[in-house]
């Protein structure tokens, strides 16, 4: 496995500082940007995650992830911030990041969620052969090693969560997930998430299925499952 690189964006030039020297020591490449205007123009593909604080001058980390996603550049996001609230939480996860580390924050816990995500893109690559290729389901055809979702042929770019959320769903049709199992399947432990976060993943990715968002149903009290016998609306 090649030493994963990252981007790391905060203002504050002694966070740069210690997070660069913590995370090089664990062997990541690092690079550093002082603002989202800097980082949106230094990110680039070979970038496996972006550790990104959300109040800084000018451009915001909800501002940068929002840009970057509707761009459809997909690169994990972990927020680091001092903003802590539930509202907080659920506009980080609803503009498309992937964790959330509340400021003054222990260089072990970067450390751990860091590699907790960059592991699971590699462990994921790793086992392709063990999982099925691709699940077909009514006009919604969902590519499990390349992590591309097509319905009617036509690419739909998903999230990483939002493409787990929908690979649980499908692979498992009519079956019913609490969010609490949703969180333990797609978050696996990474972080403290709210189960209305799942609420949130659901809402996004039931609007880029468009008419096919019916599919996935919510059962009062007991949670979601993917249902194609359901009618929609053409």
């Amino acid at each position: 496995m090649n030493n994963p690189k990252l981007l790391i964006v905060d203002d504050e030039e002694d966070i740069l500082e210690i997070l660069q020297f913590n995370l090089e020591n664990e062997g990541f490449i690092i690079d550093t940007a002082s603002s989202g205007e800097e980082a949106i123009e230094k990110l680039t593909p070979e970038h496996k995650l972006i550790l990104l604080d959300i109040m800084m001058g000018g451009m915001s980390g909800f501002h940068v992830v929002e840009k970057l996603r509707k761009r459809n550049i997909m690169t994990p996001v972990i927020f680091l911030t001092a903003k802590n609230t539930e509202n907080d939480l659920l506009t980080g996860f609803s503009v498309g990041a992937d964790d959330y580390i509340s400021k003054p924050f222990s260089i072990k816990e970067v450390i751990a969620r860091v590699k907790a995500i960059t592991r699971r893109d590699y462990d994921t690559t790793s086992n392709i052969s063990k999982q099925p290729e691709s699940v077909e389901i009514a006009n919604l055809k969902l590519d499990l090693n390349t992590k591309i979702l097509e319905i009617n042929n036509k690419e739909i770019i998903l999230t990483k969560k939002e493409f787990e959320i929908l690979s649980l769903l499908m692979r498992h049709p009519q079956h019913i997930f609490t969010r609490e199992a949703i969180l333990s399947e797609v978050w696996k432990n990474e972080s403290f998430v709210l189960e209305r976060t799942v609420d949130v993943h659901v809402t996004r990715l039931r609007k880029k299925l468009g008419e096919y968002g019916a599919y996935i149903t919510n059962r009062s009290g007991y949670g979601y499952s993917f249902n194609n016998a359901v009618k929609i609306r053409k």
